[in-house]
């Protein structure tokens, strides 16, 4: 019987590595073609491993809460009707026969695992298998990685942490030198976690995993990117007109019920054509200028969290196409069905924040993105009507547009033109327009 290894998958673009969250399968169990084995999280999205063949699963090589790479082998399923020989001794003999360099570098991986002692989990200290592989790799001993803290669940040691303390290693010379005062050292970075007193009748409500990674995302925008904000009122009568008159004879012909949010995000993608330098990304010190209009949509989940995905290509699209992808985007994310393609590539973001009842709102940069713009909610305010018979008072229905814009490369004519283009279209809007 042959061996399939069961790979992470590739999930974007920008997608490195997961979280296994939960094993569906267990070790004996049969197992069907594209049936999912196993669930991951991302920092965008969560997902499912299916099965590539069918077979029985015969070994899990990583535990819950480890860190899984991109192309790393998850779990091993036996094959049955098979004499082929294992892809991994296979890749591993053409790799001896023909890279004399390969075969050094087994060698410096032999010697280092002859020095240092293999490290083995045991009752109140469990090490998953990526942490042992990187221990091994950098020579960290037994003793030495008992006294590291961990982060994970039960107080397990992550690729995080190692990555950490490896950063670290050799600052603190007295730690290897003395194990019994490692207890003490290690238990300090928990004393710290918590600063904050806890009266009487206090509830202590432990984050989510999606929470941690959308505060530690937050975190590093605010860090990295030089936040400023442009706003302008639009006049939004005319849509909210249209839109009344049409919305029953556009939903009975295309089966989807027209929002106020695709003839948004239409008005978005048209001016970051217009406005191609908003449609860019910043790597260090270079500017990559995106030829693909990208629109990230901002979506609510049932948790209260916010997840983003993404309208690919969405300057191709007219407004019947624009509404269908926003609202299968919106139904797959309330119902947690998006894939971790769906979040991937996004070049700009829109949020709605009037969807809250908040009128404007000054949103974090979705990095490595430059802009971000907030829709506030829609008013029925009195305003001055200009018209040749001159002026006067009327009811109009309008909108605060807050742009966000990173000021590192985007100055503030560039920030405040583009989102006036916005609102400049939505205030054209044709009330004969067809559907």
């Amino acid at each position: 019987m042959a061996k399939f290894e069961l790979k992470l998958p590739k999930m974007g673009e920008s997608v490195a590595e997961a979280t296994l969250t939960s094993w569906l399968k267990e070790v004996g169990d049969t197992i069907e073609a594209d049936e999912a084995v196993l669930e991951i999280a991302t920092d965008k999205v969560d997902s499912e491993v299916p099965s590539e063949v069918d077979g029985v699963l015969i070994e899990k090589l990583f535990d819950i809460d480890d860190v899984v790479q991109v192309g790393q082998t998850i779990a091993i399923i036996e094959i049955a009707g098979s004499s082929e020989a294992p892809a991994p001794a296979a890749t591993s003999a053409a790799v001896e026969e023909a890279a004399p360099a390969a075969a050094v570098a087994q060698t410096v991986v032999a010697a280092k695992d002859a020095v240092a002692a293999p490290v083995v989990s045991s009752d109140d200290r469990f090490y998953s298998p990526l942490v042992k592989n990187i221990a091994r790799a950098e020579g960290v001993s037994q003793a030495e990685l008992d006294t590291i803290a961990g982060s994970g669940k039960d107080g397990r040691v992550t690729k995080n942490d190692m990555m950490s303390y490896l950063d670290t290693r050799g600052s603190e010379k007295a730690a290897p030198a003395a194990p019994k005062e490692a207890p003490a050292k290690a238990a300090a970075p928990k004393a710290a976690a918590a600063p904050v007193s806890v009266n009487g009748g206090d509830e202590i409500i432990e984050m989510t995993r999606m929470g941690k990674l959308i505060s530690h995302h937050m975190v590093a925008s605010v860090q990295t990117a030089a936040h400023v904000q442009s706003f302008i009122e639009a006049d939004v009568t005319n849509i909210w007109n249209w839109r009344k008159k049409v919305k029953t004879a556009f939903e009975s012909r295309e089966g989807e019920k027209l929002t106020f949010t695709p003839i948004f995000m239409e008005a978005v993608a048209t001016a970051l054509r217009d406005f191609p330098m908003m449609n860019i990304a910043l790597d260090g010190d270079r500017i990559i200028k995106r030829k693909n209009v990208n629109l990230g949509m901002a979506a609510a989940l049932p948790d209260g969290n916010l997840i983003v995905p993404v309208i690919k290509n969405a300057d191709q699209l007219n407004l019947v196409g624009m509404t269908k992808a926003v609202n299968d985007l919106a139904n797959r994310s309330r119902t947690g069905k998006l894939k971790p393609d769906d979040t991937a590539g996004g070049t700009y973001t829109v949020t709605n924040v009037g969807t809250f009842g908040s009128i404007m709102g000054t949103p974090i940069i979705n990095q490595p993105q430059v802009g971000i713009l907030a829709l506030g909610a829609i008013r029925k305010v009195p305003a001055v009507i200009e018209t040749p018979d001159g002026d006067f008072i009327g009811i109009r229905m309008k909108m605060f547009l807050s742009h966000s814009y990173d000021h590192r490369v985007v100055n503030g004519a560039l920030g405040g033109q583009f989102v006036k283009r916005v609102a400049d279209y939505l205030e054209a809007w044709d009330m004969d327009r067809e559907i």
